[in-house]
């Protein structure tokens, strides 16, 4: 998974310094599917995201996490799992 978090990290980089893909990348959340718009975009502008491989990545998150606390935490937190959506307020505060 580490594959997919060195993508995004650079598709977040590459977004900060260029208005243009930064804008293309927002307008996928007003699909109707705006993770599957999101990674068919990444894709057609070579950055191979794809979405089976996002959720698995946001879950890896979420379970180190929970593995982080020793047995002490048996609830995970919403949105801990959701690397898009950490993406997103990622992107949009370069605002």
């Amino acid at each position: 998974m580490k594959v997919v978090e060195e993508k995004l990290r650079q598709l977040l980089e590459d977004a900060s310094k260029d208005e243009n893909l930064r804008n293309k990348l927002l307008e996928t959340k007003n699909s109707d599917d705006p993770m599957k718009c999101f990674c068919d975009t990444c894709i057609s502008l070579g950055y191979e995201i794809y979405l089976g491989e996002l959720f698995a990545y946001g879950q890896e998150m979420n379970d180190s996490k929970m593995r982080s606390v020793n047995g002490g935490g048996v609830c995970s937190i919403d949105g801990w799992d959701d690397a898009y959506d950490m993406f997103f307020a990622s992107l949009e505060g370069m605002k």
